[in-house]
């Protein structure tokens, strides 16, 4: 005969509570008692090498106490198990961890980053690589928009909060680029985004 088991896991205590109740399931004999997996049920996980070793646990660990003190060092360790981590899992992993943690592990885990600190494992190299890469993309994206509004105002037309909202919104160089060319022409500020389709 088969066994059925049900697993809750939740970061709630209260829910914890609820869920351990016993389920009537209405069949004579069979009353189902729900496995609960709740904060205190998952260890707080700080040594990188326990971390390599059950990267799922480290997971767990930010998710049930990274808003606590050890969430700074339950996200370095994670960062020194995602190096053994297949790429899917690593992205996976990494947005759930950096999400559970508190604000302060976060900034802390941050100016690490950028402090020069050499990160052993590939996918804390790339993360902060990524980050970079992302911070100047969006410095040339936002230039660029208000090198657009610089043209209507050299002009002397007057932008309305919609236009202007809508060009420092763009996450389009090309477009940035082409309307950029085409603020030096058109007579009307709306003009600029009916020539694009916008």
């Amino acid at each position: 005969m088969a066994t059925t088991r049900l697993l809750v896991v939740t970061t709630d205590a209260a829910i914890a509570r609820w869920s351990s109740r016993p389920i009537d399931t209405g069949h004579p004999g069979w009353v189902l008692t729900p496995l609960v997996l709740a904060p205190e049920g998952v260890p707080v996980v700080t040594d990188a090498e326990q971390a390599k070793a059950a990267p799922e646990v480290v997971v767990l660990s930010a998710m049930a106490h990274g808003q606590q003190e050890a969430g700074e060092a339950i996200g370095v360790a994670f960062l020194a198990a995602a190096a053994g981590l297949d790429q899917e899992r690593r992205t996976l992993y990494a947005d759930v961890v950096l999400s559970s943690l508190n604000e302060a592990a976060r900034r802390t885990l941050e100016a690490m980053m950028k402090s020069g600190y050499e990160y052993q494992s590939e996918f804390a190299r790339s993360y902060v690589a990524k980050g970079r890469q992302e911070g100047r993309l969006e410095g040339i994206l936002e230039a660029k928009a208000n090198d657009v509004l610089a043209v209507f105002e050299v002009r002397g037309l007057e932008v309305p909060s919609d236009v202007r909202e809508r060009i420092l919104a763009s996450t389009d160089l090309t477009e940035l680029d082409r309307w950029l060319r085409r603020a030096v022409v058109v007579s009307d500020a709306r003009e600029l985004l009916a020539t694009t389709g916008s």
